[in-house]
């Protein structure tokens, strides 16, 4: 491999040799938890974390599956907000929290997508799983597909609302991985974020939604997510706030009861922004660097940014010996495709790897023919094309 260096990062924090910022939080900051994770969403960096990989049941905190799958399929044009979905007889069915479909109903996917966000529609997560994937089953394998993709080991769906079911479990790591990737997709803050709405307003029997999550209302910067309770799985929360240009993610399962859970995970919100700082390295659209391409129609491809590259620092302590560095091979062999990785920038303070990220390529080169390749070598054998 070849190791280019960018340069160094003025001004910002050298953490301990061989520790990280999850390290940090000595104090159990949610006493009440069953399990808890405290991470910021821009870098993925895990500030707290108690039993985060314990399995358990996660109560209609599922829904941060199901509703990461809708936006996905809003955004991939399989799915449109205006789209009629119809409920049918099993998704009426549904008992704990619902919107109260009837058999027969049709709402648009922006309303059953209010439903699920802001009052936790079991009703309203199957009718739209099955207008995705036809059955709640398949919709369901869809869910744990996803799940592999995302690298989770903690985490089982046997449907998609969070009803208690055998087989059923997540862990707090993986619901805070899961509301990572949902937040990727900013249009759910406009439901997730909102503290009432109706649903069939211009109907005979409107119906008055208010957003189960009380933080968004009484936390400020909190615009989401998703909470849970069964006995079983007694009181749960995957929330999100963002405050001066950083994103938490907090998760709680097993909590006593609704007061002690926002109150711990309000206190794990005033840790991360009172504690840290995000230092931001490229920001998306900048140029990298180059990587060089053997045998394909292009001879070098650049690496642009994708997204926004950034460290979490912690605030206050003397700021040395971090930098970062360009790592890509001598060259890719053509064919290269979109998204291919190509490379990686990683960021260290000393000798310690702080954070890594994959670098991909932004497009297709083909492989060249043996014509071009041959006016390639000649015209850098004898300065022509």
């Amino acid at each position: 491999m070849v190791i280019a260096v960018i340069g160094p990062l003025s001004g910002v924090h050298a953490e301990e040799k061989g520790k990280t910022p999850a390290k940090a939080a000595a104090a159990d900051l949610a006493p009440g938890a069953r399990s808890a994770i405290l991470m910021d969403a821009g870098t993925g960096t895990v500030i707290y974390e108690k039993n985060s990989h314990d399995k358990l049941p996660p109560a209609s905190i599922t829904k941060v599956m199901t509703m990461l799958l809708i936006v996905e399929a809003l955004d991939e044009g399989r799915l449109q907000l205006t789209d009629k979905v119809r409920t049918s007889e099993y998704a009426a069915s549904m008992g704990g929290s619902q919107i109260f479909l009837e058999p027969g109903e049709e709402m648009t996917v922006d309303e059953m997508l209010k439903g699920i966000a802001m009052a936790s529609g079991n009703d309203a997560s199957v009718a739209i799983a099955e207008k995705i994937a036809g059955s709640e089953s398949a919709f369901v394998d869809q869910m744990n597909a996803k799940v592999g993709e995302l690298g989770l080991k903690d985490t089982h769906f046997a449907n998609c609302n969070g009803l208690p079911a055998d087989n059923h479990y997540s862990s707090a790591y993986d619901i805070a991985v899961m509301s990572r990737e949902l937040l990727k997709h900013e249009r759910i803050i406009k439901y997730t974020g909102s503290y009432q709405d109706y649903l069939r307003k211009d109907s005979p029997k409107p119906f008055w939604l208010v957003n189960t999550n009380k933080l968004v209302r009484f936390y400020t910067g909190a615009d989401g997510l998703k909470t849970g309770y069964t006995a079983e799985a007694k009181f749960c929360l995957s929330a999100t706030a963002a405050r001066d240009g950083m994103r938490a993610v907090a998760v709680v399962l097993g909590e006593p009861n609704t007061k002690t859970r926002n109150s711990e995970v309000s206190g794990m919100f005033d840790y991360l922004f009172s504690q840290y700082k995000v230092h931001t390295i490229h920001k998306t659209g900048d140029t990298l660097g180059t990587v060089k391409i053997e045998k394909g129609v292009k001879s070098a491809l650049p690496l642009v940014a994708k997204e926004t590259y950034s460290v979490l620092l912690k605030k206050g302590i003397t700021q040395e010996g971090v930098r970062h560095e360009l790592v890509l091979p001598p060259n890719v062999k053509a064919p290269v495709t979109a998204d291919q990785t190509v490379g990686k920038l990683v960021v260290y303070q000393g000798n310690t790897i702080m954070k890594e990220y994959e670098l991909k390529a932004g497009e297709d080169v083909a492989k060249a023919g043996w014509w071009k390749l041959f006016k390639r070598t000649a015209g850098s054998l004898f300065g022509v094309d």
